[in-house]
Parts: structure tokens; C-alpha cells; sequence
């Protein structure tokens, strides 16, 4: 518990300092207001990631005077991440940076900590498919490809203020319970870290959104939960590898419905931002909540709202993955079920058939 207090300390003045002195007119702030995936009214800094990893940096420092092992062990895992940060805190300062780019440096921080920390796709739980994830090239592949659609899948759902923070936290706080289960100090430690820093951040960012995560900080989550866990899995063979995948399923499933939306549905580029991922759907049609309205603190509201109608999707799969982490057929028939939901609610919120139960109105003032 060390490690969260330290990393939480660090983190909440780190941000702080940054919300209080940040430059609303330097690069590292968001001036696009009126962008299709644009729903604050100021310039915001987004550099938020710097508070977490600044946390999570110090927090392991302090950790070689009382684990050095466990202490060397998350410093390699966060070397690792450096590369996949450091392009997002780069494409945060100047925007300019190619999708592309950003991608191959998330494969090559995931190829850094399948060389580093043995941390490769060994099993999925399926035979034929085992036997080629034995293969060394094969499973290390296999991460490379996981740890990239994760580190997106994040960034995919950073849209509002809180929601991919407290999703991703409430997935670490998953992985630290399965990993207290299975007594695994590595990926206890990495989560407690995590945990700690994502609450320091979170003090700033909601409901008020005074600060974003911004690319580096999306992607530094999405990096750290696809690396624990993976190696959740591959260093305890009693954990099913449907844990993460339902873990992780929101996100993921955000990120593939996405792709399918815009290439097949709507004939353009998967990488071109557009306004009809759910969460933005939910904050049109779902929240209508001072509707027409420019006040600033009526639409930080409505921003706020909306994050909590996501973190109880992301919660239809992740209790289910913790409670039920070693069965992997009763893992599998929740996955199921979790995308038949969204794919219901999807529709009916397109279709304008929200159930009235879900849609919260506030006269416009």
C-alpha cells in the first residue's frame, strides 16, 4: 500500500502544479473546441500523463530500498513504456505526428518487454492455437499486436472527463485483486502503482476536466494494462487467458466496432476521427442536458455525466472477469453477452429507441 500512497502523493501534486501553471496558450494545451470529438469549451492542458508516470517513477524508486528485485522489475517495465509515452506526449506538444508512427512505437515498446520481462501471448486456452503461441517469435508477435490495439483501444475512449481514467482504473484494481489471489508481487505492485497515480490524476481531471490525460497519458495506461496483464497470464497458468480479453473487452470491442463502422458502413479511413463512438452518442442523444446552451458550466456538467453511463458498461465485463477469473467458459459467455449489450444499446441510441430509463434531461438554462 506504500507504493499507492507514494504514487498518489506524486501524482496529485504533479498534476497539480501543471493545472496551476500550464500555459492555456502553449502547445500542450487543447485548443480544438469545435472538433467532432471536442466537448470542453477552454483551452485544457493535456499532458496529464506526466503526473501519472511521474508518479509511478518515484513510487519505484522508493521501492529499491525495501524490494530491489520487485523494484528492478516494474523499472523495466516502465522503461519499456517509455517509448510508447514519450511519441504520445510528443503528438500531445505538436499534434503532427502520424498515426503510424504512434503505432510502431507501441510495437516496439511491446517487443522491448517481450525481450526484458518474458512478457508474450504463451495461450489463449485454445489447443491448435497453443501450440503455434509456443513458439517464441510467434507469442512475442502476438503481444506486440495485443499491446498495440490496447494502447489505442485507450486513447479510443479517453473522450470525456474521467472515463478512460477510472475504466482503466477499475481494471487495475481488478488485476491487483487477481493478482493478490494467485500472490504475484509483480503485477500487484504494477497495479497498486497504477491505481495510485490514476486517483492522483483523477482529482484534477473530474468531474471539472482541469486537466486531460492527453495521447501520452492514454497511451501509458492502455500500455501498462495490456503488459500486466499479459504477464498475469503467462506467470500463473491457473488464470484463464479469457481474463484479460473480458477484461479488456470494452475498449477493445469500442476499438473494433469503430474500425468496422468506418471502413465497411461508412467508407472512410479507420483513422479519421468521426462523432459516433458510443460515448459520444450517449453525450447527444442520452444526456440532454442543457441542450444549445454555450454556458461553460452546464456543458462541464454534461461532460461529467456522461462518463459514469460508460464506467457501468466497462463494469458489465469487468466484474464478471474478476469474480470468475480462472473459468474460462463462464469468462467467454460474459464476452458474449457484453457485446451483445453494447451492440443493443449502439442501435438503439442510432435509432433514437434509448429506453427512457437511460436518458437524463435538465431544462436548458
Amino acid at each position: 500500500m506504500l507504493n499507492l500512497t507514494i504514487s498518489f502523493i506524486v501524482s496529485l501534486l504533479v498534476t497539480m502544479l501543471m493545472v496551476r501553471f500550464a500555459n492555456r496558450d502553449s502547445a500542450a494545451a487543447d485548443h480544438d473546441l469545435d472538433g467532432v470529438q471536442k466537448f470542453h469549451v477552454r483551452p485544457v492542458p493535456r499532458i496529464g500523463g506526466l503526473g501519472i508516470v511521474a508518479g509511478c517513477t518515484v513510487a519505484v524508486a522508493a521501492l529499491t530500498t525495501r524490494d530491489f528485485p520487485l523494484a528492478i522489475d516494474l523499472a523495466l517495465l516502465l522503461l519499456c513504456s517509455a517509448v510508447v509515452f514519450g511519441i504520445g506526449l510528443a503528438e500531445d506538444f505538436t499534434k503532427r505526428v502520424s498515426p503510424t508512427l504512434r503505432l510502431l512505437c507501441a510495437f516496439a515498446g511491446a517487443a522491448l518487454a517481450a525481450v526484458l520481462l518474458q512478457a508474450t501471448v504463451t495461450r489463449i486456452d485454445i489447443p491448435v492455437a497453443d501450440a503455434w503461441l509456443a513458439i517464441p517469435v510467434v507469442g512475442g508477435l502476438a503481444a506486440v499486436v495485443c499491446v498495440g490495439a490496447m494502447v489505442n483501444a485507450v486513447n479510443i475512449i479517453d473522450g470525456f472527463n474521467g472515463l478512460a481514467a477510472a475504466a482503466a482504473l477499475a481494471m487495475f484494481a481488478s488485476l491487483g485483486y487477481v493478482a493478490f489471489k494467485v500472490s504475484d508481487p509483480l503485477i500487484l505492485g504494477g497495479s497498486l502503482l497504477m491505481i495510485g497515480a490514476i486517483l492522483g490524476f483523477l482529482v484534477w481531471n473530474y468531474p471539472y476536466g482541469l486537466i486531460f490525460l492527453g495521447d501520452g497519458g492514454a497511451y501509458f495506461l492502455g500500455f501498462m494494462l495490456a503488459e500486466l496483464g499479459i504477464l498475469l497470464v503467462v506467470r500463473n497458468p491457473v488464470v484463464s487467458a479469457w481474463y484479460p480479453a473480458l477484461l479488456f473487452i470494452y475498449p477493445i470491442f469500442e476499438t473494433l466496432f469503430s474500425i468496422y463502422r468506418k471502413k465497411y458502413l461508412r467508407g472512410m479511413s479507420p483513422s479519421m476521427p468521426d462523432g459516433v463512438h458510443l460515448h459520444m452518442l450517449i453525450y447527444k442523444r442520452v444526456i440532454r442536458w442543457a441542450i444549445g446552451t454555450r454556458n461553460a458550466r452546464l456543458l462541464t456538467q454534461r461532460n461529467a455525466v456522461t462518463s459514469p453511463y460508460l464506467w457501468a458498461l466497462s463494469l458489465v465485463a469487468i466484474v464478471p472477469a474478476t469474480v470468475f477469473w480462472d473459468r474460462g467458459l463462464v469468462l467467454m459467455l460474459f464476452l458474449a453477452t457484453f457485446i451483445a449489450v453494447y451492440t443493443w444499446l449502439y442501435t438503439a441510441i442510432v435509432r433514437f429507441r434509448t429506453p427512457r430509463w437511460l436518458v437524463l434531461h435538465r431544462s436548458r438554462e
